[in-house]
């Protein structure tokens, strides 16, 4: 569950404290599992709520309209992520601010439609969509800066 936290939180110590505050949030609802379906995504579940609740908390998550002018085209996706590990990928996604973080998240590693991201986050089904998109195209341009300073060495 830590990864899970550390995807959502900028640094090690938010992701803990998330960690934490998740953790205690189970045991106080532990009575409320009915053993349908996988604990661990109940636990999950749990644990990204309490990811995004201590980001609302701190007025991190703020719509951020789209800013695609000055991002790259989209690169050939065949070969940037093989080249990438787990680590590294995490390094590059705690870089994105908060919402483009969160809305990438929900979308790519929780299966949430934009329908969803939008009702969770209090923001416009576009603005999902538009979040996801220039989030993808930061991430982009993170890893091929990492792969050009990788070659150089």
């Amino acid at each position: 569950m830590m990864g899970v936290c550390m995807r959502y939180c900028k640094s090690r110590e938010e992701a803990e404290e998330s960690l934490q505050e998740g953790f205690i949030q189970v045991f106080n609802a532990i009575k409320q599992y009915r053993g349908e379906g996988a604990f661990e995504g109940w636990v999950r579940k749990i644990m990204v709520n309490t990811a995004l609740q201590r980001l609302r908390s701190q007025s991190y998550l703020k719509a951020v309209t789209s800013h695609s002018e000055n991002l790259p085209e989209a690169a050939d996706k065949e070969y940037i992520l093989p080249a990438l590990s787990a680590k590294e990928l995490l390094v590059v996604i705690q870089k994105l601010s908060p919402m483009y973080r969160a809305v990438f998240n929900l979308y790519v590693f929780e299966g949430l439609k934009h329908r969803e991201i939008a009702q969770l986050l209090n923001i416009s089904e576009g603005t999902s969509k538009s979040n996801l998109s220039d989030a993808r195209a930061i991430l982009q341009r993170e890893v091929l800066k990492m792969q050009n300073l990788a070659q150089v060495k």
